[in-house]
């Protein structure tokens, strides 16, 4: 393995990393979430929270300053199958320009002060990162939401950070409910260890963030990082082929396990293995990952192996990556 490293080092030069022509028009993220359950706050004592291993409703009433903690699990991210839990602290305020008896004065009508914070996984539980969003619910979504959220959303929010896969990214977001099935809020007097028996409502959060960093295949003296299984480049006069396996080197794949410190090279033992789910699509469909690691003695550069599919017609083929649901720019990859 060693040698195999040493000869890959050997005949790759690396050039700078081409930068984005224009501004980066950033991600759509969309988190589908399941057991939604609101926990009011109206028992006064902490000795009546989290022990009733029943259904329980909340005492009726939305005064201002009322608040209330939710808990929902994260079930898919982009249509793929995830894992995770979402968060959200909130307080009434009631804004309108119109108060009545007990509501706030404002120039804008919401409802909801939140607090977010959602934290994905993999299907086989391995962490992929957190985001962390505050704004408004009630009224319209932020300026330049998506069109994949619906304009009645009612949530207007700021992605102000990350953890993980998503450390430091910026960015907006909006959140609706299914209309079916939906549970009016808790007593915090229920216990939350009975949740998923107990049944909750869905919601969907749609954030469009801006990540620090995307997928993306270096370029090299002979053109973008793609290899033979010999570290041979892939080019014009040597193309892939079908079924061929495919030596892919890359950054911005974020965090490995067990893990390195910032600015250090990746070592050869224990190889590192990225912890984010990463595809590679060729003509837009995924195919085969086989290795997803940090390449040995390189700093901040990764090593993919993927699989060419078998029958794939001759010609001029786009490769593009995706890491913890984040798109890269995509190459051209020539296949005889």
């Amino acid at each position: 393995m060693k040698h195999l490293f040493e000869l890959a080092l050997g005949a790759i030069t690396f050039s700078p990393v081409v930068l984005w022509a224009q501004a980066d028009p950033g991600t759509v993220l969309q988190i589908d979430t399941q057991d939604l359950v609101w926990y009011v706050y109206d028992a006064t004592s902490f000795s009546d929270f989290a022990k009733a291993p029943t259904l329980t409703t909340a005492t009726p009433g939305n005064r201002n300053f009322r608040t209330w903690t939710a808990i929902t699990d994260i079930v898919a991210v982009n249509g793929k199958p995830a894992k995770g839990v979402f968060t959200n602290r909130s307080i009434v305020i009631s804004l309108t320009p119109t108060p009545a008896n007990g509501q706030a004065i404002a120039d804008v009508e919401r409802f909801v002060q939140l607090q977010i914070v959602a934290e994905i996984l993999q299907m086989d539980g391995t962490p992929v990162g957190s985001l962390m969003m505050l704004g408004y619910f009630g009224g319209p979504p932020p300026p330049g939401t998506p069109p994949s959220a619906p304009s009645d959303s009612g949530a207007n929010l700021a992605v102000v950070g990350g953890s993980g896969a998503f450390v430091g990214v910026r960015g907006q977001a909006s959140q609706f409910f299914t209309p079916a099935a939906q549970r009016s809020g808790a007593s915090v007097a229920e216990d939350p260890g009975f949740r998923r028996q107990l049944g909750g409502s869905k919601t969907r959060i749609v954030a469009h963030i801006y990540p620090m960093a995307r997928p993306t295949v270096l370029q090299t003296s002979s053109g973008p990082g793609l290899f033979h299984s010999d570290f041979t480049p892939v080019t014009a006069s040597s193309p892939a082929r079908a079924g061929e396996t495919l030596i892919a080197q890359v950054t911005g794949l974020g965090p490995t396990l067990p893990g390195v410190d910032p600015g250090q090279p990746f070592p050869a033992a224990p190889l590192q293995q990225v912890n984010s789910p990463v595809e590679v699509l060729i003509n837009g469909k995924p195919v085969t990952v086989i290795n997803k690691f940090g390449w040995p003695g390189l700093v901040g550069v990764y090593r993919i192996d993927f699989q060419v599919p078998d029958g794939m017609a001759a010609g001029m083929a786009t490769i593009q990556l995706s890491a913890a649901w984040i798109d890269g720019p995509s190459v051209s990859l020539p296949v005889r």
